[in-house]
């Protein structure tokens, strides 16, 4: 990844989605800047606009956290996407900050005991998005990322896999969090080639990833909801909960539930019995 090129875009794509009137400015007439110029955003911001013109063309290494604290609050940033900027000024990552560099082929018996006691599915992936380990309501929710002949990947599946389409309610979304997750990993560990490789390969073999990486969306997997179209047992609308797990670096936990009583939580309940029935022969 190019830092100042990720810079640059970025920076762009952050004032480009602002507007003059939201961040307080006279408007006058015959503008031709959808967005904020970069003199707005030097002058919102408290620095000259040959010095921000700077930082945004890439020259970022060395700028102070109170002007990147303020070019963050100018462009209404999250904290997702203020966390994003301070890994690409800092340009490199301590050694005790490094995510794993090679996915990891599974999780401590412990862990996977805990996964096998909950009562929601819940699935573990890395930060290339490989899956892990799951447990059974997790494997049968996410059953035909398993159905391949190499590790359960979600970013290949919901790219390069026809049957996503298919299976995620709303795939675009599906698709433009991968994206943006992906791009949050690199930031954080852009020397971790699992997670390159991941990119390159999609950015090669996919011009949608390509369209949303251009997006220069951030995003972080804490909580949400999202629709699986299981063929079997219908949709299930789920609410998801992302936590980091201790003492595994770079892994993250995943659990699926839905309102008690509700539809979606009656066909949830049932994928483990359906994971155990004949129907899971072809992909187990």
């Amino acid at each position: 990844m190019d830092r100042k090129d990720e810079v640059r875009k970025f920076l762009m794509s952050r004032r480009a989605r602002l507007t003059p009137e939201q961040v307080g400015l006279p408007v006058a007439d015959g503008r031709r800047v959808k967005g904020l110029r970069r003199e707005e955003v030097a002058q919102l911001a408290g620095v000259s606009t040959g010095y921000y013109t700077r930082l945004e063309r890439g020259r970022i290494r060395g700028a102070s956290d109170a002007v990147l604290e303020s070019i963050a609050r100018v462009l209404r940033m999250n904290d997702i996407e203020r966390s994003y900027l301070f890994n690409l000024a800092r340009g490199f990552v301590p050694a005790s900050q490094r995510l794993e560099e090679s996915p990891a082929e599974g999780v401590r018996p412990s862990v996977q005991r805990v996964l096998n006691n909950l009562s929601v599915p819940a699935i573990v992936y890395n930060p290339a998005h490989d899956i892990v380990a799951a447990n059974e309501g997790g494997r049968a929710l996410y059953y035909p990322h398993f159905d391949t002949a190499d590790r359960p990947n979600i970013a290949r599946f919901i790219f390069l896999d026809s049957r996503a389409r298919s299976y995620y309610g709303d795939w675009g979304q599906a698709r433009r969090m991968t994206a943006a997750m992906l791009r949050l990993y690199v930031g954080r560990d852009p020397l971790n080639q699992a997670i390159t490789a991941v990119i390159e390969e999609l950015s090669d073999r996919s011009a949608l990833f390509r369209q949303d990486w251009a997006r220069q969306e951030v995003y972080e997997h804490r909580s949400g909801h999202k629709t699986f179209l299981h063929p079997h047992l219908g949709p299930i609308a789920v609410t998801f909960d992302g936590f980091e797990m201790p003492g595994e670096k770079g892994l993250s936990i995943v659990t699926y539930s839905a309102e008690p009583g509700s539809v979606d939580a009656e066909r949830l309940g049932k994928l483990p019995t359906w994971a155990r029935g004949e129907q899971a022969a072809t992909w187990r």
